[in-house]
């Protein structure tokens, strides 16, 4: 009996592909499948990011001039859990977290910190911040401002993208309707005061790391991408405008040619989803996306060999016609990356770039019998989760029913059970394993970046105009209950020193913690 393979979305790989597909489709035209660009890399490379952030402002922005002296094209910034969850660094809550996973945040002073020496106009910046997404992008507007920049020309991206927080992640603060308030009133805003801003990067990525596989992940994101653009729409905002601004985050894993074929599949449904919601300019027609190799792919046990993995990941991405990357650290399986290995990261973007070729021409595996049969069925498969989703109201209401959580749980479940059982092989986990571990420099975080940044928040509240940050605070807490647009309030606020916890925790007044 032939051996059946099949990839863990659940596609059975056929033992050879002779059927000829027709290829008639053209980059840069609907539905792009082929990508976004006529000439794709030929003409520029994709952006090389590297997501960094921890500590300190200070220690982060040492990180930033680091990562742009060796070649770095966009900065993504990494912001720790109380940040992400609208708690000050001297909050209670905040004990144990302040500038673990990324770096903390409490005012505008801080952010002017994190950006010492860097013109904000002449830098793309993502920041990977949800909940408190509105925040962040007002407290990056306000120190925009300070430096005396066009916001006309400020670019980046702000992931802003919280119904995969429900889904998968849990950094969420308020229920589900008045977070949609938030970012369409972030839609709106940013369309007219920074027009070139990506106004919400709808995440795969952490829906994958979260246990889904390859079409969970695709179909997932583009729900809720399609909850967006309804949502937006219902607010009387113009697909042609604000969907032109939407961009997507997405995973790459181990499966080469799996996850080419998720890119382009990623495409061609966006396009026609977009479509039938009345998109006519070709440009709010199109997927836009970041890629970020597997975070939960990266083994502790020969940290080394994750080097090997993060460059098959990066071949994937590029092949798929990612427009801006960010490659894994070998060590973060273990801590938040060293300089060596962020550098190391780096390094594998730039081979792949200038030295393998994968840029010279445009969807470089077009026409390969295999790939075109696997985007279609990654396409197909993700079609049919859609549907479901469709007939149970859309995103919001599918995960308020749990399933979107319970499918990424049971895929999650079987991929464990198959490594366990042998079925999925590991390299350094459940095969050639090494007896002798020896474990890489680890970098750490010391405890006392609590006290720093708590101290900072005293010396703050008393050197700062209290009566105009009580006056808009207020301001806040009225709009809150109407259907005011929050931006201009929330960048008057930080610009009058109010910190993030503050402004978070009148919202919560009003709107209450999801739960």
């Amino acid at each position: 009996m032939e051996k059946t393979i099949q990839t863990d979305s659940g596609i059975v790989i056929a033992p050879l592909y002779t059927q000829p597909v027709a290829m008639e489709e053209q980059p840069g035209s609907f539905p792009f499948t082929r990508g976004i660009h006529a000439s794709m890399y030929r003409d520029k490379l994709w952006t090389m990011r590297q997501y960094a952030g921890f500590s300190t402002a200070e220690e982060s922005n040492k990180r930033y001039h680091y990562l742009l002296s060796q070649g770095v094209m966009g900065l993504s910034v990494a912001f720790d859990l109380p940040t992400q969850i609208g708690y000050d660094s001297d909050h209670p809550m905040a004990e144990g977290e302040v500038g673990k996973v990324g770096v903390a945040i409490d005012s505008l002073e801080d952010m002017e910190i994190l950006f010492k020496g860097i013109s904000l106009e002449q830098i793309s910046t993502s920041m990977t911040i949800n909940a408190t997404g509105f925040i962040l992008l007002a407290l990056y507007i306000a120190l925009a401002k300070r430096q005396g920049a066009d916001l006309k020309k400020i670019s980046g991206t702000i992931q802003n993208d919280i119904l995969k927080e429900y889904a998968a992640r849990g950094t969420f603060i308020y229920p589900p309707q008045p977070s949609m308030r938030l970012i369409t009133d972030i839609f709106a805003w940013c369309s007219k005061e920074v027009p070139k801003w990506n106004t919400i990067s709808i995440s795969g990525y952490h829906i994958r790391e979260a246990g889904a596989n390859a079409v969970q992940e695709l179909a997932f994101t583009l729900a809720n991408g399609k909850a967006y653009l309804k949502a937006a729409q219902e607010k009387g905002l113009d697909i042609n405008v604000f969907a032109k601004r939407l961009s997507f985050f997405f995973n790459a894993h181990n499966h080469l040619f799996e996850e080419v074929a998720k890119f382009r599949a990623a495409r061609r449904m966006w396009a026609h989803i977009t479509r039938e919601l009345g998109a006519t300019d070709s440009k709010a027609q199109m997927l836009r996306f970041h890629t970020q190799t597997g975070g939960s792919t990266l083994t502790a046990q020969q940290p080394q060999n994750n080097i090997v993995r993060v460059a098959v990941q990066t071949l994937a991405a590029t092949l798929g016609g990612t427009q801006s990357l960010h490659t894994n650290g070998y060590d973060e399986a273990l801590s938040l990356p060293t300089e060596e290995a962020a550098r190391i990261a780096l390094r594998t973007q730039q081979i792949i770039g200038y030295e393998s070729g994968v840029a010279d021409t445009v969807d470089p595996l077009a026409g390969s019998f295999y790939v075109e049969a696997l985007t279609n069925e990654v396409e197909g498969k993700a079609w049919e989760l859609i549907h479901k989703i469709d007939a149970m109201g859309g995103a919001v209401s599918a995960i308020e029913q749990g399933f979107i959580q319970d499918e990424i749980a049971r895929s999650a479940y079987k991929y464990q059970q198959e490594i366990e059982n042998n079925e999925k092989i590991i390299i350094g986990v459940n095969k050639f394993t090494a007896a002798d571990h020896v474990a890489p420099e680890v970098f750490r975080i010391d405890d006392s970046i609590r006290v720093i940044q708590s101290a900072r928040l005293q010396s703050l509240r008393e050197r700062r105009d209290n009566a105009a940050v009580q006056n808009s605070l207020q301001r806040i807490r009225q709009a809150a209950s109407t259907s005011e647009n929050l931006m201009p309030l929330v960048l008057e606020a930080v610009e009058h020193l109010c910190t993030l916890g503050e402004i978070s925790d009148v919202l919560r007044e009003v709107w209450g913690e999801y739960k």
